[in-house]
C-alpha cells in the first residue's frame, strides 16, 4: 500500500510546519486552514480512519486525544477549540489516514456544516 500524504509527513519525507511530535503522534499546521488556528494531529501508525480502528489501537487513540488537548493548550486556545474527526468520503475525509483537526482562534458556530 502506498504511503499517504500524512504518513510521508510523519516520516519526514515531506515538509510541514510541525508544532508537536513524539513517538506516537505528529501535529502540524493545516495547509488550507479553516480557522485562525488549524492544526492536524495524526498517529504515526497508519490507521485508515476511526471507523476502522481496532481494539489494539485503544491506547493510541487515547494518546491522540490527550495530545490534541495538550497541543491546543500550547497554541493558546484556552478560550475554546473544536476537535473534528472526519470518517469516510461523506464525512469529509480527504486523506485516508486518521487525523484530528484542532480548530480555534475564533468562536465556533453550530451546526458546523
Amino acid at each position: 500500500m502506498e504511503k499517504t500524504l500524512f504518513q510521508r509527513i510523519c516520516d519526514q519525507e515531506l515538509p510541514a510546519q510541525i508544532v508537536f511530535q513524539d513517538d506516537q503522534v505528529v501535529a502540524f499546521r493545516d495547509i488550507n486552514p479553516q480557522a485562525p488556528t488549524h492544526v492536524l494531529i495524526v498517529p504515526r501508525k497508519p490507521v485508515v480512519r476511526i471507523g476502522e480502528a481496532q481494539p489494539d489501537d485503544h491506547a493510541l487513540l487515547g494518546h491522540l486525544l490527550l495530545k490534541a488537548a495538550e497541543v491546543a493548550r500550547t497554541l493558546g486556545l484556552e478560550a475554546g477549540y473544536r476537535l473534528v474527526i472526519n470518517n469516510g468520503p461523506d464525512g469529509g475525509e480527504a486523506v485516508p489516514h486518521l487525523h484530528v483537526h484542532i480548530l480555534g482562534g475564533r468562536r465556533m458556530t453550530w451546526p458546523p456544516g
